[in-house]
């Protein structure tokens, strides 16, 4: 079901669609409110040093430990008491990620009906493929050209056919309704062997964003347009926070994101058929995040007609963010390449909504991993069931979206302030986990410990900073989580410094 010896290139469509949701659309789009010469210069320096290294190590350190997550390789590595705080940061990630890009991916479906057809075509798309390959064992490369050619045809199919829900059912609105249907759909999805839908579903949408991302860089290419942004914004609105260290959490996914490394070693060291391939589709996929992140600036720096244009968007900190992505993105690719405006928006909608989408379907997979590895370290039967723990994984992300949102479903927000400080943080301790394990084996470490140390450092930092603006508003709920997910994060720090300490000396000490 979970265990499928998979291709090079079909898992790193996996791996390169389940890592690059909305957030490095959402993270970019966000942060160039400080201009876009910082934002530039942390996603270029992030992809190369920090999220390949990170990406691809996770994936080799779980494969080297019977392809578990890095939640539960750290108590082989560092202590079970280490192991279990770990753990804790890891659902509290998986939860905000599921309940917010529901949130994200619902409103543009609202937003923008054509993009309803192609966001859904795409699943039975992919039920074919899946058919094809294993079932039917079609070569692959005429398997790829007939379903990126059904995917583009979807999409010029999407304007003429826009699908809208009812603006109410059992008082639910719209919006709603496909955050129901969604997680409805990534519980029958994470049910499902990973051939039958996850990983062509991933293969297939990889080829097609790959192919939309080209789009939009000969778009530019071809229009040339201006970037209207300033590269150091000087004069940023009222109440926005400090570049350093915002900036490092502001742009996680797109740089390094923590969340990559729960996919690296819950779905994607499962596929891993060859160690030989491990470099390809971790490094490779990061690469690949890193181009959506470039898009993403681009798209919301030059894809105004005026700076005037550009403030008006940017009013506040936290504005802009995937709809200044798909207006931005879809007036270059219309300059660029003479499409209509209609298609040029449905593209860029579909894209974002993909992104996303077949990012939820591996973060509820990941979250019944979570649930089913707990079942085994607490010796407790009912977790290991499928069914049971992927009903506690939805209904924990259901329980938030309308439990703390009300009839709206929006309840995901309530923390979505701290999933930039929480991700990065555990980007540092996989980086952390990393780390013991080269020590271990007696090799260099610098290629981890620099990037944790100034992860760590900066994250840290913004914790600290964020947990004064929670204090100052009165949030006590988020402010008292904020102090659990920072101590919880010093106590796996000073243990694994502690058995590292050891590694060391023990090398030390030999001959």
């Amino acid at each position: 079901m979970d265990y499928v010896p998979t291709n090079k290139f079909i898992i790193w469509g996996h791996h390169f669609t389940s890592v690059a949701g909305a957030a490095p659309i959402i993270g970019p789009a966000i942060a160039v409110i400080w201009g876009w010469g910082p934002a530039f210069a942390w996603v270029i320096l992030g992809t190369i040093f920090f999220a390949g290294v990170h990406d691809a190590g996770a994936i080799w350190a779980s494969v080297r430990h019977k392809a578990r997550s890095i939640g539960a390789v750290t108590g082989d590595v560092i202590g079970p008491r280490a192991r279990s705080l770990f753990m804790i940061v890891i659902f509290l990630v998986l939860l905000m990620v599921n309940a917010v890009f529901a949130v994200a991916i619902s409103g543009l479906l609202v937003n923008n009906p054509s993009a309803v057809v192609p966001a859904w075509g795409a699943i039975i798309v992919a039920l074919i493929i899946g058919q094809m390959i294993y079932r039917f064992r079609i070569n692959l490369l005429a398997v790829s050209i007939i379903g990126v050619v059904a995917l583009y045809a979807l999409i010029g199919i999407g304007p003429s056919v826009p699908v809208e829900l009812p603006e109410s059912v059992l008082g639910l609105p719209a919006n709603s309704q496909w955050i129901v249907l969604l997680f409805l759909y990534a519980a029958i999805a994470s049910l499902l062997p990973v051939w039958v839908l996850l990983q062509p579903r991933d293969y297939i949408n990889g080829l097609q964003l790959f192919i939309g991302l080209g789009l939009v860089y000969a778009a530019i290419l071809l229009s040339n347009p201006s970037i209207v942004a300033p590269a150091f914004n000087s004069d940023v609105p009222a109440g926005t926070p400090s570049l350093i260290p915002l900036l490092f959490v502001t742009i996680a996914c797109g740089a390094i994101s923590g969340f990559h490394g729960l996919v690296s070693s819950g779905t994607t060291s499962k596929q891993i058929s060859n160690e030989k391939d491990v470099r390809f589709v971790g490094y490779f996929g990061a690469v690949g995040e890193g181009c959506l992140a470039l898009a993403a600036i681009l798209a919301t720096t030059a894809g105004f007609a005026t700076l005037g244009e550009w403030r008006e968007i940017y009013g506040a900190f936290g504005d802009g963010g995937v709809n200044a992505f798909v207006t931005g993105g879809a007036n270059i690719v219309a300059a660029g390449t003479g499409l209509s405006e209609a298609i040029a928006v449905t593209l860029l909608t579909v894209m974002a909504v993909l992104f996303a989408g077949t990012t939820m379907d591996t973060g509820v997979r990941l979250q019944r991993y979570i649930m089913q590895e707990w079942g085994t370290i607490y010796n407790l039967p009912i977790l290991k069931s499928v069914p049971i723990s992927t009903a506690i994984a939805v209904g924990a992300c259901l329980a938030l979206a309308f439990g703390a949102g009300g009839v709206d479903g929006t309840g995901g927000m309530l923390l979505w302030p701290l999933f930039g400080t929480t991700n990065q943080l555990l980007a540092g301790l996989t980086l952390l986990v990393m780390t013991v394990i080269i020590v271990r084996l007696g090799r260099s470490m610098w290629f981890t410990l620099i990037p944790l140390s100034f992860l760590l450092f900066m994250t840290t930092l913004a914790l600290l900073v964020q947990l004064k603006t929670f204090y100052d508003a009165g949030n006590w709920f988020l402010f008292s989580l904020d102090i659990l997910i920072l101590v919880a994060a010093v106590m796996v720090l000073l243990e694994a410094v502690g058995v590292l300490r050891k590694h060391l000396r023990n090398a030390a000490a030999t001959p």
